[in-house]
């Protein structure tokens, strides 16, 4: 759930009270110059991201990002095609696609923004880069938010598009499954959920800068704290709406923990300036001691799911990387 200028602008008009912390980032020579613009003019601390739990902004806040995302990927693709499909109960979204008209390679996108933000319909840019990069279909899920719908009511929503997929007769090794942030953590815990119920799996796994750990162990949450400018609010706050009494080391909660055995080819992307950067390094250690082939990107100066940004050089290579993932390990 990347959030640039106009994302954290409608964030703060959207909640009102929340405060900007007055440090900035001094952006590295290597990257590229709309990277380092955008470092340049960034932000990083906490803000108070109390008010959000108040429904009323919180619906206000999700209109104003989902606006601003779909926004965003129209910066991409002007032409930008979304096609609803029904997928037994569940909402899901066809990216610049109609329904295939015969099974093949798909993709099952899950989208990030926390488990309580985000939508299958708006939350489009890496789906839009990857698709045209892989040629690949996209079914992008509209799975239920918290803190209405906890968990696992997100989970089996996910579960539910795959489970479509299957019963559509696509095969599992065609089928690729990914998300970005809270997104990413569902793509595993998805994985890890039909493994427990000894269905076939997908054939290969994408995770950008997912969370893996709600139990927020890791060296990065602590030094990275200010280097940040996209997770500024404290995560400890917001994911008991989703986890309510559960367990949070639950593997279908925080996958961190979960059995990588037999587990398909994982592929990880993360920044080195994320909060978050702990969650992919032990998520990549864990997956590969569990005999996985894993595939981990870390990304110099990059940001958390820097892969939506429009107009950024490394967002598309990153989903060109993406794509070449996809094609290597799904069956044609």
């Amino acid at each position: 759930m990347p959030l640039n200028r106009l994302v954290t602008a409608a964030l703060l008009s959207a909640a009102s009270g929340l405060a900007l912390a007055a440090q900035s980032i001094e952006a590295p020579g290597n990257l590229s110059e709309e990277a380092q613009a955008y470092l340049n003019k960034a932000r990083v601390g906490d803000i108070d991201g109390s008010a959000s739990n108040d429904p009323e902004t919180l619906n206000r806040l999700r209109k104003a990002l989902n606006g601003l995302f779909l926004k965003n990927a129209k910066k991409i693709d002007p032409d930008l095609l979304i096609t609803e499909q029904d997928l037994g109960g569940v909402t899901g979204y066809w990216v610049n696609s109609t329904t295939p008209e015969k099974p093949g390679r798909v993709l099952l996108y899950i989208h990030g923004g926390g488990h309580i933000i985000g939508s299958a319909q708006h939350n489009l840019s890496n789906a839009i880069r990857i698709s045209k990069a892989s040629g690949m279909p996209i079914l992008s899920v509209d799975y239920r938010l918290s803190p209405e719908h906890p968990y696992p009511a997100d989970l089996n929503d996910a579960l539910t598009a795959y489970h479509w997929l299957l019963a559509q007769g696509y095969k599992p090794e065609q089928i690729g499954v990914y998300g970005d942030s809270a997104g990413g953590g569902l793509a595993l815990s998805l994985t890890l959920a039909a493994k427990d119920e000894g269905i076939p799996l997908p054939g290969a796994v994408m995770v950008m800068s997912p969370v893996t750990d709600v139990t927020w162990q890791g060296d990065s949450r602590i030094v990275l704290v200010d280097t940040d400018p996209v997770l500024r609010s404290p995560l400890k706050e917001r994911y008991p709406m989703w986890v309510g009494e559960h367990d949070p080391k639950d593997p279908l909660i925080s996958p961190l923990y979960g059995d990588y055995t037999d587990f398909p080819p994982l592929m990880i992307q993360v920044g080195t300036r994320e909060r978050l950067m702990s969650d992919s390094i032990r998520l990549a250690q864990v997956a590969r001691d569990a005999g996985t082939d894993v595939t981990l990107e870390v990304w110099d100066g990059m940001w958390h799911v820097w892969q939506d940004m429009p107009g950024l050089p490394e967002a598309e290579q990153a989903c060109d990387n993406i794509a070449a993932f996809f094609t290597k390990h799904l069956q044609q």
